[in-house]
């Protein structure tokens, strides 16, 4: 058998979601991106602390995961905007759950 598959198969069901959803810009654009899309503009202005490489760099990540939908607009000046994939909207409880969590150990 392959070991590649094998090792695989031995990882456990968190470390596979903390690879795939690793730092905290990751986190920070599906919040943002919950509720609606945005382009990519909006984001830089909500993620004031990440460099413009940084923001690229995690979107294509997303979207290489299935995760965010990239929607480019064939208009001079080009329009881009980022959406959660119904994949990616599997994760509005877990954000949701953060967020709650947050707020609770925020005011602790």
């Amino acid at each position: 058998m392959n070991k590649k598959i094998d090792k695989q198969r031995d990882i456990c069901p968190v470390e596979t979601a903390i690879e795939v959803l690793a730092g905290k810009w990751k986190i920070l654009i599906l919040w943002y991106l919950r509720a609606e899309k945005k382009r990519f503009n909006e984001l830089e202005k909500l993620l004031p602390n990440t460099t413009q490489k940084m923001l690229i760099q995690k979107l294509r990540e997303l979207e290489k995961d299935g995760i965010v939908h990239r929607e480019v607009y064939a208009v001079v000046p080009p329009k881009v905007e980022y959406s959660l994939t119904t994949y990616g909207q599997s994760l509005k409880p877990i954000l949701k759950s953060l967020y709650l969590w947050g707020e609770i150990h925020k005011n602790k």
